[in-house]
């Protein structure tokens, strides 16, 4: 039976539920610009930032583009022109207060903290990151946190990983398991870096693509059944 012994888990949507700090933030964001956000505004903007971060993942553009432009698309749509730094900075603010859990995740990573490796592969801003970790209660129970930003590269790039594998003590990819949520960007990278795949998938998605993770899993507890069969 293979052992793992270096764990890398994404962020958001694997440990901390970015769905609902998005949420969170867009209204308020919208309140304070007194705009109601509609629901059809809100899968507005989500098909806007989707389409940036993927773009973002091929190394089309770079996340200064992602962060500093979605806000003036969205309302671009609307025929009417705002200053999108400006509201994604405000947006910033809000977004770093959100760091709900995913269910499980405070168990799951205190439980294997003292018999793993455990480290954090994250796309995004690392200050925004850095903060919904610690507020999470997270961030000191990984050995080292790898944002994009910091490093020059992204998820699903192999640059990235090589970044991360460089810094990480006596690194095996034999003994290395990747988990995430994104199939584009965890799973493909962890397939482009040589590692193993956990796509972690709650709504049991069908997978219509070639990137096929070595394991999936519907809920982090399933995680276990992995490292200890």
């Amino acid at each position: 039976m293979k052992k793992y012994q270096t764990l890398l888990f994404d962020v958001d949507d694997t440990i901390l539920d970015f769905g609902a700090a998005e949420k969170e933030a867009l209204h308020s964001l919208f309140k304070d610009q007194e705009i109601l956000l509609t629901a059809e505004i809100e899968a507005h903007y989500k098909e806007i930032n989707q389409g940036l971060w993927r773009a973002f993942e091929e190394g089309e553009i770079d996340r200064n583009e992602v962060v500093n432009t979605r806000f003036a698309l969205l309302f671009n749509k609307y025929g009417k022109e705002v200053d999108g730094a400006a509201l994604e900075r405000n947006y910033r603010i809000h977004l770093e207060e959100g760091h709900q859990l995913i269910e499980g995740a405070m168990e799951l990573i205190t439980s294997l903290q003292n018999k793993y490796d455990l480290y954090v592969v994250t796309n995004g801003v690392s200050k925004t990151q850095d903060k919904r970790l610690r507020a999470s209660g997270l961030h000191s129970l990984f050995k080292n946190i790898f944002v994009s930003e910091d490093t020059g590269y992204q998820k699903p790039m192999k640059e990235y990983f090589d970044y991360v594998f460089a810094r990480i003590p006596h690194f095996s990819a034999e003994n290395t398991l990747i988990i995430g949520d994104s199939l584009s960007s965890d799973i493909k990278g962890g397939q482009l870096a040589g590692i193993d795949t956990c796509w972690l998938s709650p709504q049991m998605k069908l997978n219509n693509t070639e990137i096929i993770p070595t394991y999936q899993i519907q809920k982090l507890d399933e995680l276990y059944r992995i490292l200890y069969r």
